[in-house]
């Protein structure tokens, strides 16, 4: 057996009220007196922002924020970010949000300690080393960033979706308060919600650790299926069939809201180490050229690629409906269906790709060989590729 290692954030607190009770402890661990706060005009007017900040006053820390992240954000707001902190001169970084707020605060993180520009260290391991303290509190039930290695933005020049991974982007300190999620309406919690099925699927039906085919001399985060990324994995899948639709129908139905943030960042916990694949390599071009959340493209995704994948994961697939609540049924089925009761979008055409715009997608999407080589089943080439995307269409 190959070694395989595992990681998280430095410290992960969970539980409702978990902001007001831990924040406090979190930033006096960090030593910090000042902390910027990354986050979104909407938080600001739900309150979220206050009560983030509420410990903060308390402790004598001086905040302040930026207010302005955007969903899927480009590189030039990530930019101004950056430069906002830069004048400010935080101890901490704080991220506040869904995944765009806190991938967007670790790249501030990452700025403020290594100086350059947001597209200088795409791709795998590029950053240099530590960036500036990080603390991340989500407030959807998705992305996992709390707990991941990774920062997706937007190439906008490009038109498509990047990542810059690095095991020096992991928060700090994660925590996760359900009740910041209740307030998420019911498309946001649709949208983050298969996202987190995404993430736990694709690392649970991702290639063997023993058989992860990384070039010699290149280094990587993602390392394919090892036993403790498959057991986040498992339990995040349980989790988001038992509790999805529940608290799409009912954002104040609490008990679903703590099943959910669970669910994201124990998907979050396994992804971030076994790693995301197909799904996620097409997703980037879509999002880039259409401007979809990145959950609904990865859940309009997946059933088109677990159905590509299936000649070569069928032991994987099959423990699928078992998981989801549904024994005995097809797991392809079973996440076609779910999208439709959650009200995700279906189809490519439904969210404003033009077929003329798939082959373009295929070549970019081939093109990004650290998520293709996590996937079960490698494409072959960008017409692969294209074939799913024209059954998605």
């Amino acid at each position: 057996m190959r070694t395989w290692s595992f990681s998280s954030a430095g410290a992960l607190f969970f539980g409702r009220n978990a902001v007001r009770v831990h924040l406090r402890d979190a930033v006096e661990r960090l030593g910090a007196k000042r902390a910027f706060v990354v986050t979104d005009s909407i938080l600001v007017k739900a309150g979220l922002y206050a009560q983030t900040t509420e410990p903060l006053a308390a402790l004598g820390v001086a905040f302040e924020k930026f207010d302005r992240v955007t969903p899927e954000p480009g590189a030039e707001l990530v930019r101004e970010c950056a430069a906002a902190a830069r004048a400010f001169n935080p101890d901490v970084i704080v991220g506040l949000g869904g995944g765009s707020n806190m991938d967007t605060a670790k790249l501030v993180a990452l700025l403020l300690a290594h100086g350059g520009d947001p597209l200088d260290y795409t791709g795998d391991c590029r950053v240099p080393g530590p960036v500036k303290p990080l603390v991340c509190v989500p407030t959807t039930a998705g992305t996992g960033s709390e707990v991941s290695a990774a920062a997706v933005f937007t190439d906008t020049s490009n038109h498509i979706k990047v990542s810059c991974l690095s095991p020096f982007l992991r928060p700090a300190f994660a925590i996760v308060d359900p009740l910041f999620t209740v307030s998420c309406p019911p498309k946001v919690t649709a949208d983050s919600g298969i996202d987190a099925l995404t993430h736990a699927i694709e690392g649970f039906c991702a290639v063997a650790n023993d058989d992860f085919p990384l070039p010699s001399g290149e280094r990587t985060v993602y390392q394919g299926k090892n036993p403790l990324a498959d057991a986040m994995a498992r339990e995040a899948i349980q989790l988001v069939g038992k509790f999805l639709r529940r608290a799409v129908k009912d954002g104040n139905d609490l008990e679903a809201r703590d099943g959910m943030a669970l669910a994201a960042t124990l998907g979050g916990l396994a992804f971030s180490n076994a790693g995301v694949a197909l799904v996620h390599a097409m997703e980037y071009p879509v999002g880039g050229a259409v401007h979809v959340s990145h959950g609904a493209g990865n859940g309009l995704l997946l059933p088109f690629v677990m159905e590509f994948n299936r000649p070569k994961a069928r032991h994987t697939l099959a423990q699928l409906p078992a998981l989801l609540g549904e024994p005995g049924a097809d797991a392809v089925e079973i996440v076609t269906k779910m999208r439709a009761d959650i009200g995700t979008p279906l189809r490519l055409r439904d969210i404003g790709v033009k077929e003329e715009m798939l082959p373009g997608f295929a070549e970019k999407a081939f093109s990004i060989k650290r998520l293709m080589r996590v996937n079960p089943r490698m494409p072959q080439s960008a017409d692969e590729i294209l074939g799913i995307y024209r059954a998605a269409f």
